[in-house]
């Protein structure tokens, strides 16, 4: 078998649906395989598992056992060659494993392969690439001189600027949003540490992989969804297991001395609050444009959005309206054609939501600091 894909899921049915959706029109060209870990979902992930997807493996955790352990337990099931380690709330195009995989049987010493990541308006998320977040480069994150000194190495590597969104490169650290490599090679370097929750486990396994010689790629000639987030409520426990992550790492690999210890704790804790109080802008759209050719669909939705549902021709895309909320549906449109003109119109005031194929729901995300939406009709 040519590829296994993990997709450890928490507590995001929705998104876990359109994410499944999406990978299995990603391997229909592939010999590969979908393994679902739910770690003890309290929502009907696994009941909708079981009853939209029964020959996926679906393997159902008794306990939230954290990231690290969770997607080690789906790797123990895994039979491919490569593993792709997922988020469930991505969403990858139909080329993407086959773009993935063949560029990473061109590599002579390949690592982890990553690819491009946008959010949920079309936007490039720079945690795509980066560096290791060691002490320096930490002050340079914490005091945002990468913003500012972009060009230069000293500033600019927590987000690996020495290569563009747009530019395929050796990188330190890539995210465990989108992660794939050989089995043996994630075997070899013990998987995901189990002392850490989650958080830095994308870095300590990105950092551990390339002290054993192998090189870390970004590649963006594709790019995945990842709505970021949907898996955790940014309260107390989050600040707290956030902290205790990063302090994992330095540890781990850095051995820090007491003064650097109290500086990580405090950078931690500015991340966290950070995170915690970042909010989108609300975007309240002046009219929704069905992009399909579905006109049960367009009844169902003028029904239950409370504005004006029009239908829309893809083409029509291109003349796009000032607070303008586009909902493509998948039926009639692939998951890569959705992401290419989702990143076409990143920057303007619209948003997008998507109907996945057979579903009775639309969903997206107008900004990567809020949780998603998702409507049911």
């Amino acid at each position: 078998m040519q590829l296994s894909v993990i997709i450890l899921n928490y507590n995001v049915r929705w998104f876990l649906e359109q994410c499944v959706l999406s990978v299995q029109q990603a391997l229909k060209n592939i010999d590969g395989e979908i393994i679902v870990v739910d770690n003890n979902s309290p929502d009907d992930s696994c009941a909708m598992m079981r009853a939209r997807f029964p020959h996926i493996t679906l393997i159902e955790n008794k306990e939230n056992a954290g990231f690290p352990k969770g997607n080690n337990i789906g790797v123990q099931h895994a039979r491919g060659k490569y593993l792709c380690i997922l988020n469930p709330d991505t969403v990858v195009a139909e080329d993407t494993f086959e773009k993935i995989l063949s560029f990473i049987e061109t590599l002579n010493n390949p690592g982890i392969v990553g690819a491009k990541l946008i959010d949920g308006k079309g936007n490039f998320l720079p945690e795509s690439k980066r560096g290791v977040p060691t002490p320096w480069v930490a002050v340079t994150k914490i005091a945002g001189l990468y913003k500012f000194f972009g060009r230069q190495k000293m500033f600019n590597q927590y987000y690996a600027q020495h290569l563009t969104p747009n530019e395929t490169g050796v990188v330190d650290i890539l995210v465990g949003a989108f992660m794939v490599m050989e089995r043996s090679l994630y075997l070899e370097a013990g998987g995901f540490d189990e002392d850490c929750f989650m958080y830095s486990d994308d870095i300590d396994l990105s950092y551990t992989i390339a002290k054993m010689g192998r090189q870390n790629w970004y590649y963006p000639e594709t790019s995945v969804i990842h709505y970021k987030g949907e898996s955790t409520v940014k309260d107390k426990k989050y600040m707290e297991r956030f902290r205790e992550a990063m302090q994992f790492f330095y540890k781990k690999h850095f051995k820090a001395a007491p003064v650097f210890d109290v500086f990580m704790r405090a950078g931690a804790l500015f991340f966290s609050l950070v995170k915690k109080n970042q909010k989108g802008p609300v975007f309240n759209p002046k009219v929704y444009m069905l992009v399909s050719e579905n006109t049960v669909l367009l009844s169902k939705l003028q029904q239950k959005l409370d504005k004006k549902v029009v239908l829309c021709a893809l083409a029509d895309i291109e003349d796009y309206k000032e607070g303008t909320e586009y909902i493509f549906d998948n039926e009639f449109y692939s998951f890569k054609k959705i992401i290419d003109i989702m990143q076409q119109h990143a920057h303007k005031n619209c948003t997008f939501k998507i109907r996945p194929a057979g579903s009775s729901f639309i969903i997206g995300s107008n900004s990567s600091n809020d949780r998603g939406q998702v409507i049911t009709f």
